[in-house]
């Protein structure tokens, strides 16, 4: 596989990398005596995406966890993507306990972990959370020093705006605060604090402009509901995409009369917005009773002008649907959305894919897997550049697919062998049909290798070469050497 593997698809932003080598701005901390934190370390081991029977070297990564009502400990979702181990430890005695992830929302990136050991946190309190902020406030970021002492590091909350998360699936609410944090031990992930309550958790920080982006209180309150079984897992979405309705010529080719509004490009099949009656060239002019202006803001008697797509992330399960303005060509209408969580099983290109081995189906040597953003992901953060253009192009796209598309299935490596001879340089293809049988998933390409074509398998892609073939009895007849050579304990895991 030819690009360069980066450690962990989600680009965390540990210690190392989080404060920039040799970073260390000067600031006044001070010594924070029984705040309701603790040191989390976890073992992280993801799978190779080249070798998807195999793993990579384990590592680990040290954060500073916030301890929350019933007495769980509070997490970025990154901070234990792909763990097999997970360990909390007091920062005063050092005393340790293993964890379990009980809850986790990779698209908000939050994690909730439970001490293997009831009581083990009792003595350390909890935090409640603030959800007051405003730009211009104060705040602490704490850490955990290597001798256990918790500092505080002073922070001004600079900006409240929807921006992208680190997943990129979809933007949500996020805090920007300006501090001179200094590199310490336990830096993967770290709380913000307001008057002894908890604000958010630190996701980036950038030691050139002393700047880091916080999961906000807002988010942290609805993921905990969610963990608690007060709604479906998973970030509420509407399912459509929408436009600015900025243009002069535009507005006045939809007959727009109203000062904002803007425009909705595409609806997603199966989704809130297509229950609710919306369509493609709707122009949204208030949602929840919230007026929209050109640019999607609306005015949050809280944080001020933020996107609209605030309303929808907040949306909890049993509030009342959001009512939605519409300006039409034929007459002004209404709808009323209900959002609900989208379901990565069946998307076809799911946006992420942690915690669990990769299916996979190998066939001669030739080694099959189904598409998500993660292994795109591999090729590092500028992975839509530099990953293959056709894969990145489907998943962009997938919402254009056929509503019957299913998985995309494609050729991810080849592993030389005398039945692959001159098929080394193929990688990185769409299949569309394997011996007459249409490709919709790896268990169809199972199948379908199940029935040869007259003693051979007939494979079809969707680009160069077409089509190649396989003698299926020779491929049986070098399954053992195959496992032997490349340590492949299973031909398949479907």
């Amino acid at each position: 596989m030819k690009k360069a593997l980066t450690q962990c698809a989600l680009g965390v932003l540990g210690a190392a990398t989080l404060f920039g080598a040799g970073a260390r701005p000067s600031a006044e901390v001070k010594i924070t005596k029984g705040a309701p934190v603790v040191r989390v370390n976890s073992t992280n081991q993801s799978y190779d995406a080249a070798r998807p029977w195999a793993k990579k070297p384990h590592y680990t990564r040290r954060g500073t966890g916030a301890i929350v009502t019933g007495g769980d400990v509070l997490v970025t979702a990154e901070l234990v993507a792909d763990h097999t181990y997970a360990e909390l430890e007091k920062p005063a005695t050092a005393a340790k306990c293993p964890a379990t992830v009980v809850a986790v929302d990779y698209e908000a990136n939050l994690a909730l972990l439970r001490p293997a050991e009831a009581g083990f946190l009792e003595d350390l309190g909890t935090f409640k959370l603030d959800g007051s902020v405003r730009v211009g406030d104060s705040a602490e970021i704490l850490q955990v020093e290597n001798n256990g002492e918790i500092v505080s590091t002073p922070a001004k909350i600079t900006t409240i705006s929807v921006s992208p998360y680190p997943l990129e699936s979809l933007p949500l609410l996020s805090f920007r605060l300006s501090s001179p944090l200094q590199s310490r031990d336990s830096s993967f992930v770290l709380p913000a604090v307001r008057g002894g309550h908890l604000l958010g958790l630190l996701m980036r920080y950038d030691a050139r402009s002393q700047t880091a982006e916080v999961v906000p209180g807002q988010i942290i309150e609805s993921f905990l509901a969610r963990a608690a079984g007060n709604g479906n897992p998973g970030v509420p979405r509407a399912g459509f995409s929408f436009a600015s309705t900025r243009d002069p010529q535009l507005r006045t080719f939809l007959g727009l009369q109203s000062p904002g509004g803007v425009l909705v490009t595409e609806v997603l099949p199966d989704s809130a917005a297509e229950a609710a009656g919306l369509r493609r060239g709707d122009v949204i002019l208030s949602l929840g009773g919230k007026p929209i202006d050109q640019d999607g803001l609306y005015a949050d008697p809280q944080f001020g002008k933020i996107l609209f797509t605030h309303l929808i992330a907040s949306f909890r399960q049993g509030d009342e649907p959001l009512d939605v303005t519409i300006h039409r060509k034929e007459g002004p209408a209404t709808a009323a959305i209900t959002p609900r969580p989208a379901d990565p099983s069946t998307q076809a290109s799911p946006p992420y894919h942690f915690d669990q081995a990769p299916r996979y189906f190998i066939l001669g040597g030739l080694v099959f897997q189904e598409l998500s953003r993660s292994f795109l992901r591999e090729w590092g953060n500028n992975w839509r550049k530099t990953a293959p253009q056709r894969l990145v192009y489907l998943d962009a796209f997938q919402s254009e697919l056929p509503p019957d598309r299913g998985k995309i299935v494609f050729l991810s490596a080849v592993l030389p062998s005398d039945e692959t001879m001159g098929y080394e340089n193929l990688e990185n293809l769409v299949v569309t049909t394997v011996n007459g049988k249409s490709i919709k998933s790896l268990a169809d390409l199972a199948a379908a290798a199940a029935a040869p074509l007259d003693g051979f398998h007939k494979i079809e892609f969707d680009e160069d070469p077409g089509t190649i073939f396989l003698d299926a009895g020779k491929v049986e007849e070098q399954k053992p050497a195959l496992a032997r050579d490349y340590g492949i304990p299973s031909m398949e895991r479907l």
